[in-house]
């Protein structure tokens, strides 16, 4: 019954995946198809038909649009068929970009916490700092990093805490609004009998509107965490290393396969943060009464 279960759920997913590399395999084909018919001109010999394009496009040196298999086997090469010490090793990239993220995202998340804090509590603090905050967010990110770089290494800063500036600038947000709705989640009868019980102010945060503000917190990191990932793939354009720099590499030299595998990396890693945000949140809210 159990097997049973598990298949049903994991069914609607098998069946979008294997519909997306249906339409994949038939877009490489048709992206890819130029440079094959090119090539019989120049050859001067006839048009390939249909049949014969899936064999002249899916294995190109350097396709518009890589196939699936391409990617997975350049993945899986520079993966686990490279030394992760090695700077040709997505290991050795992903490393990089991790750590200039989570630095970034501890960064943001102390400061959005803050923030939201002197928001609840301070009126004159929310009327001067929050259209700031949200000001701040119109600014793309791609044009601010190399900005931001330029004046970290004026002031000697290494492209690590660089990087985890950029991550922070683009995660301290979604925690600020998200803290914010938490820190006023509790209604007013809550409230009221706190101060019916003369209830110290500290003990009301503490015992009221952190606790109720855990939901909303955890939500807030999960897309603060993938956000913190971004920024950190967008500093690591001005960079040596790091997923960001591959990108760039792949995209300077028309390794196309490289610039997908890099990517396919980078949402795996922001898929696996998120679950581990998720999985920290059950454990809290778990330990709180507030999950099963």
């Amino acid at each position: 019954m159990a097997g049973g279960a598990g298949m049903r759920r994991a069914a609607p997913i098998l069946t979008v995946l294997l519909i997306i590399v249906a339409v994949w395999y038939a877009a490489a084909i048709w992206m890819n198809a130029p440079w094959a018919y090119d090539q019989a001109a120049r050859a001067e010999q006839a048009a390939p038909t249909l049949l014969q394009l899936p064999g002249l496009t899916l294995d190109q040196d350097r396709p518009v649009l890589p196939s699936p298999h391409q990617v997975f086997s350049e993945l899986v090469k520079s993966t686990l068929g490279l030394a992760p010490s090695s700077k040709k090793s997505l290991v050795y990239h992903a490393w990089v970009t991790i750590s200039g993220t989570l630095l970034g995202f501890a960064m943001g998340t102390t400061l959005g916490v803050l923030l939201a804090v002197g928001i609840v509590y301070n009126r004159a603090m929310e009327m001067s700092v929050l259209p700031w905050a949200i000001a701040s967010q119109m600014v793309p990110i791609i044009a601010l990093a190399p900005m931001l770089a330029v004046v970290m290494n004026a002031v000697g800063a290494t492209p690590l805490m660089t990087k985890a500036v950029i991550s922070a600038y683009l995660s301290f947000f979604p925690v600020v609004v998200g803290m914010v709705k938490g820190l006023r989640s509790p209604d007013a009868m809550q409230l009221d009998l706190l101060q019916t019980y003369a209830t110290p102010g500290s003990a009301v945060f503490w015992k009221l509107r952190l606790p109720s503000s855990m939901p909303y917190f955890f939500a807030s990191v999960k897309v603060a965490i993938a956000a913190s990932l971004v920024g950190a793939i967008v500093a690591e354009l001005n960079q040596q290393a790091g997923l960001g720099a591959r990108l760039l590499q792949g995209s300077y030299y028309g390794q196309t396969t490289q610039i997908w595998a890099a990517l396919f990396l980078s949402a795996i890693l922001a898929a696996v943060l998120v679950m581990l945000a998720g999985r920290i949140e059950g454990r809290v809210l778990k330990r709180m009464g507030m999950a099963r």
